[in-house]
Parts: C-alpha cells; sequence; structure tokens
C-alpha cells in the first residue's frame, strides 16, 4: 500500500468538496493527491472508481487513479499528482485567441467524456429532470431571497418543459468549468469529478457560466469544441433551460455559506439574465460575441 509510504502531506484548502485533500510525499519521493472522504458521504466512491478507470482508458487528461480503500477517516484515494496551475488563473490572462483555442480542446475532451454511456437503468431523463425543475423553482420561491428578474426565467421554465425530451444520456463529469481544470506542461487537465452522474450531457454545459464571467471567449470555444464549430438550435433552447434552473437553485443553496456567497450568485443571476436579455434570446450573448475571434482563428 503506497498510502503506508506517506512521509509528508501537507493540506489543499481549495474546492467544495467534502473530502479533506492533501498534497503527499511518499519514501521515494513521489508526490501523490489524497483524497479523504467521510464515512456518511463515501456511498457513490466505488462506483467513481470504476467510472475513473473507464475515463482513464479514454485518455482523458486528468489525475490518474493509483490506489484506493478505507482508511481510519474513510475512504481515500491516491492520485498522480499534477505539477500545474489553477486553469481559471491562468487562462483569464491568455490572449483571446489563446482563450478559444484552449475552450475549443476543453470542448473537445468533454465530447470524449460523453462517450461513456449511463446505465441501463436510468430514469427517463424528461421525467427526472422536470422533477428536479419543480423542486428547484419550490426551493427558491420559499427561500426568502429572490432577485430581479427571476419572473422571466420562471416563465422560460415553465413554457420550456419539453425542450430536453428524448434527450439520451451518458456519464457527467458533473462540474465541468473552468474552476476545474489545470494549465500543465502536456497542456489542459480535468480535475475533480467527485461530483459525477448521468443526464443529458448538454446538461454538463450548465456551469459554462463560471468559464463565461471569467473568460467569455473560452467559454465559446468550448461550445465550438464540443460541436465541431456547428452547435443545433435545440442545444441552445436546452442551454437556456439548465442555466435558468442552476441560476435560481444557486441562491438558495448559497444561504448557507453568507451573504458574501449569496452577493455572488445575485449577481449572477443577473449576468445571466443580460446574456439572455431576459431570456427573450436563446443564445447567450457571450458566444455572439466570440465571432470576431472565431473569423480570425478559423
Amino acid at each position: 500500500m503506497i498510502l503506508q509510504d506517506i512521509v509528508e502531506r501537507q493540506a489543499i484548502a481549495k474546492g467544495w468538496s467534502c473530502d479533506e485533500k492533501f498534497c503527499v510525499t511518499v519514501k521515494d519521493g513521489t508526490k501523490y493527491l489524497l483524497r479523504i472522504t467521510p464515512p456518511d458521504k463515501s456511498g457513490q466512491r466505488e462506483l467513481l472508481f470504476g467510472m475513473l478507470k473507464k475515463v482513464e482508458r479514454l485518455g482523458i487528461p486528468t489525475c490518474r487513479l493509483v490506489e484506493h480503500g478505507v482508511c481510519d477517516s474513510g475512504v481515500y484515494a491516491l492520485y498522480t499528482w499534477i505539477d500545474g496551475h489553477d486553469a481559471d488563473e491562468v487562462i483569464p490572462q491568455l490572449t483571446p485567441i489563446q482563450q478559444y483555442s484552449t475552450g475549443l480542446k476543453a470542448g473537445e475532451i468533454l465530447k470524449r467524456i460523453h462517450l461513456i454511456p449511463a446505465p441501463k437503468q436510468t430514469e427517463d431523463w424528461h421525467l427526472r429532470f422536470n422533477r428536479k425543475t419543480d423542486i428547484k423553482i419550490f426551493k427558491y420561491k420559499q427561500c426568502g431571497i429572490r432577485f430581479e428578474g427571476d419572473g422571466k426565467v420562471l416563465e422560460y421554465l415553465q413554457c420550456s418543459r419539453d425542450v430536453f425530451k428524448n434527450r439520451p444520456q451518458t456519464f457527467q463529469h458533473g462540474d465541468y468549468h473552468i474552476g476545474n481544470m489545470m494549465i500543465s506542461d502536456v497542456g489542459l487537465i480535468i480535475i475533480d469529478f467527485d461530483r459525477f452522474d448521468f443526464g443529458d450531457p448538454w446538461e454538463e454545459f450548465n456551469r459554462i457560466v463560471w468559464c463565461a464571467q471569467s473568460a467569455p471567449v473560452f467559454a465559446a470555444g468550448m461550445v465550438d469544441g464540443y460541436f465541431d464549430l456547428k452547435p443545433p438550435e435545440e442545444f441552445w433552447k436546452c442551454l437556456a433551460f439548465y442555466i435558468g434552473s442552476n441560476t435560481l437553485s444557486s441562491v438558495y443553496w448559497a444561504i448557507d455559506f453568507g451573504r458574501d456567497e449569496l452577493d455572488v450568485m445575485l449577481r449572477q443571476a443577473q449576468d445571466v439574465l443580460s446574456w439572455y436579455d431576459g431570456f427573450n434570446a436563446i443564445i447567450p450573448s457571450w458566444y455572439a460575441d466570440a465571432q470576431k475571434i472565431r473569423r480570425v482563428i478559423l
């Protein structure tokens, strides 16, 4: 067991995961990422480890799972260590052309992740997500916090319940955005699959709001990379629904984390409304604004 050979560990405080995370060094000097999941949160970890093996076989650039098992603090997993920099710090500093090119790569990688099918017994997506949407709307209305223009979001959701009907389902990273990527000497690296799920692959873009806020040209490149430069109209309708739904749920989610985090989500809600012209448009403005960069590159 590699775990027994650890001689040094340094805590990593970044991220929202319930896991404890460490950069650890073993006797021979090799570094690993150690994640320890508390016992009460570890029910899905065996399934995650199995899915990560499938991700590895697809050649997805990510941390490779080296060892996992049970320890005193819960379920542990050791991953290869990546010497790199957080993408959300690097990408906004790149030129627009570099941002778009990196976004293309992120979209291409995501498309490969979605080659992994969902289990055959997975519930119909239309039924499942409509139920989730009802819950999100209820919790938003009950939470006591409202944002200006929320009626536009609610109206779009109520009138567009069939946009994702008959959608296929695949494995999902679960939190695919610029904050879960790194830049290393070998290029873009995808990290943190611990929120994995199964569902409509297009729903995976619901976190693209974080990309669009910090590097909108990168976000546009990600869409183009996924769709070989030709995103269909059906995608935009679905994406508007998924982002609108997430905008509501992000408000009541943030309440437990304090006023600062709540303000972040309320500002994001206004950005979303601006991008979609109060949900009168289905293609967000950050994608349309990237046309000039697209013409230069292509």
